[in-house]
């Protein structure tokens, strides 16, 4: 047993006494992580889109929709020359850029009651950003339909454009009963007085009376939900320290094996078996070392997190069972690494390969709720998901030690199998 004691703390020694490894899988994965936290929604902007706005509608509706778009608290307005816009679009400082066309206002209430061609709003956008355009085209549609039916219903631009189409109507060569109708009844609507609270609410707000028209039938009520605390809710940098953590992690059980494979080349082996050492104590004294090294070094990954990053561990005991199991699971990803490596240089670049498509498929990267459902599936057969998925409970979703157990077992599943595997090639191919 002292022989068994005496690698492990070697291992450990000549782990810590290498600067250029702590600064690979401790220093880095902790600078990388802010990196993308802060990309993924750190800043003070989260969730606030920019937006340019080419305002040449100058009539008091046109105005009103423009003033409509800056008033939206998911839009960051900058009003600009249609020049400006196009330059600052094509910079990418702007996702999008709405140009509202002079006489807009006009033309679109014209177009609600009479056939004809409708006006256009142009949207210039990044390529880049098609999914933010999709956005803006909603929270656009609903100011247009607002401002521009309250107007049809209530305002001056809308009493002159109902009389116009009524007057077009009865010149016009093919009646439309129903349609007149309609615009009659809308014009009795204008001609109704302005409802006294109304005026006196928009009065006191230094502005004129609103005009009555459509609004929209409902409103939203926004909640996330998660365990976390109310306040923080979905923290990007608990997922980036979580992802980092695992992807340069998984790099020191690569290198692990690959030094081991350079150790039984130079015939280190061949002298530690020739002490009353067996194979398997060798083995499992390896294994024993990278899973403490692996759980240290992910334990300060998130002790930085939590003082530097405000990210908060809902369950002590829990993460620390998630790091240990991904401890184990390290440790037989090197030895896995070791076992089937013929040379350290052939075995580097596989095993590179390998840990790359483990993380990436495993959400480290990015979140794996933006991959296409199939593939979502498909990567729970990737140890790396369950390690993500078990620090993402156990952060910023706000879960506990039953909730983390399943991505626990998982994960010492994985590596049973990578050590079992690991020991089968050992024994058959012997130091």
């Amino acid at each position: 047993m002292n022989a068994f004691f005496a690698l492990v703390r070697k291992d450990l020694i000549l782990y810590v006494s290498d600067r250029r490894a702590l600064l690979m899988h401790l220093v880095l994965p902790i600078v990388i992580a802010a990196f993308f936290g802060s990309v993924f929604g750190g800043g003070a902007k989260n969730g606030v889109i920019d937006v340019a706005l080419v305002q040449q509608d100058a009539s008091a509706v046109g105005r009103r929709i423009g003033a409509g778009l800056q008033a939206d608290p998911n839009l960051h307005v900058t009003v600009m020359s249609r020049a400006q816009a196009e330059q600052a679009v094509r910079k990418g400082s702007q996702a999008v850029a709405v140009v509202l066309p002079a006489g807009f206002a006009e033309a679109a209430g014209s177009a609600m009651f009479t056939p004809g061609p409708k006006p256009v709003i142009e949207l210039l956008y990044d390529p880049s950003q098609t999914a933010v355009l999709a956005m803006v085209k909603g929270m656009l549609t609903q100011q247009v339909m607002s401002v521009v039916s309250a107007e049809m219903f209530g305002g001056p631009m809308g009493r002159t454009l109902t009389e116009r189409s009524l007057q077009q109507l009865d010149a016009g060569p093919i009646a439309d009963p129903a349609l007149r109708n309609m615009l009659a009844a809308v014009r009795t609507y204008q001609a109704q007085p302005q409802p006294q609270q109304q005026t006196q609410q928009m009065s006191a707000k230094g502005g004129d009376a609103a005009p009555r028209g459509l609004s929209m039938p409902f409103t939203t009520r926004d909640q996330g939900l998660s365990n976390a605390p109310a306040l923080q809710g979905y923290n990007p940098y608990a997922h980036a320290f979580s992802g980092m953590g695992v992807q340069f992690i998984l790099f020191m059980g690569m290198n692990m094996g690959i030094a081991m494979l350079a150790a039984r080349r130079d015939g280190i082996w061949n002298r530690l078996l020739a002490a009353p050492v067996s194979l398997a104590l060798v083995v499992l004294a390896r294994a024993v070392s990278a899973t403490i090294i692996a759980f240290c070094l992910l334990c300060i990954v998130f002790a930085v997190a939590v003082l530097a990053f405000g990210v908060t561990v809902s369950s002590v005991p829990g993460f620390l069972g998630i790091a240990l199991c991904f401890g184990a699971l390290t440790a037989g990803f090197g030895l896995l690494v070791a076992a089937f490596g013929k040379t350290p240089e052939a075995a580097r670049g596989i095993a590179m390969f390998a840990t790359l498509i483990m993380v990436m498929l495993g959400g480290a990267w990015v979140p794996t709720f933006v991959f296409p459902a199939w593939v979502q599936q498909a990567t729970m057969i990737v140890p790396t998901r369950w390690a993500i998925a078990g620090l993402d409970a156990v952060t910023w979703r706000g879960l506990g030690l039953p909730e983390a157990m399943p991505a626990m077992a998982a994960l010492l599943g994985f590596a049973a199998l990578f050590m079992a595997l690991a020991i089968w090639r050992f024994q058959k191919t012997p130091a």
